[in-house]
């Protein structure tokens, strides 16, 4: 899935002719990868990796309830094609949030630009914290580490954290309810969310976790801060350890649905 203007942003990204080899070139199953010479030329893509969960009704949510059922409105057996109808909450499965999930007067998704949809894609790797501590975050700390690995953060990117969470998805442990009631699973503290405000230039946060705050949250601070500053995130990632931590860009198929507050997401990382 993609947006209607997608096919632009990504022939500006990667020019029309890198963009048509790279096409070409997962439509054949990776038969026939560009030459070097294209490589040299302009920037071009030969693998395209699906960082998004399957929705089911099983699928686990953050409140615990049931948010997403499918009822059969006709079958092809009696009408002659298969037609469903779906009972959603908006932030299920993997999805996107939009500034008005959090702010009184943001943008609702359908007003998100293409541009900023299709972007570099940042990976910070966290999974010996988070296999030590469930309750660990996204620290500024950690941003610092990564660049001086990396190079600075690509502008107008995606910064989305690898805890290793999305392995437990079909399992209990993805919502990790402890005795004390609470969920317990990593996320990304305000004080980086302030950090990637005020001091780069990104456009989105990402986590591989039920929400981009950390499972014992009650006031919401990262979405707050990042939300509240016209910012959009995305939670329930999955795949991320296939992905370079940088390199890749990603595309989110974000729903286009108008005055909805974010939505079920189809995530395509271009390597």
């Amino acid at each position: 899935m993609c947006l209607p203007e997608c096919h632009e942003v990504l022939s500006r990204r990667f020019g029309r002719r890198g963009l048509l080899v790279g096409a070409a070139a997962v439509g054949a199953g990776l038969a026939a990868a560009p030459t070097a010479n294209a490589l040299a030329k302009e920037e071009t893509f030969t693998k395209v990796f699906d960082l998004t969960h399957a929705l089911s009704p099983e699928f686990p949510t953050f409140g615990g309830g049931d948010n997403f059922d499918i009822e059969a409105v006709a079958d092809y057996g009696s009408a002659g094609y298969n037609v469903n109808k779906w009972h959603l909450v908006e932030h299920t499965g993997t999805h996107i949030d939009a500034p008005l999930h959090f702010l009184k007067d943001g943008i609702s998704i359908d007003q998100v630009q293409p541009e900023n949809l299709v972007v570099p894609l940042a990976v910070i790797d966290i999974r010996e914290k988070a296999a030590a501590d469930p309750d660990t975050r996204l620290m500024p700390e950690d941003i610092i580490a990564w660049e001086a690995a990396h190079g600075p953060l690509p502008e107008n990117c995606c910064v989305a954290i690898n805890s290793g969470w999305s392995a437990y998805a079909s399992t209990d442990k993805f919502r990790n309810v402890g005795a004390d009631e609470r969920m317990h699973f990593p996320g990304i503290h305000s004080h980086t969310a302030n950090m990637l405000i005020k001091e780069r230039k990104v456009a989105g946060l990402a986590v591989d976790t039920l929400s981009l705050d950390y499972g014992p949250s009650r006031d919401f601070a990262t979405h707050y801060a990042w939300l509240g500053a016209g910012r959009w995130g995305i939670e329930c990632m999955a795949n991320l350890d296939e992905v370079p931590l940088r390199g890749a860009t990603l595309v989110v198929g974000a729903p286009k649905i108008k005055g909805a507050t974010g939505g079920p997401s189809r995530l395509f990382a271009l390597v």
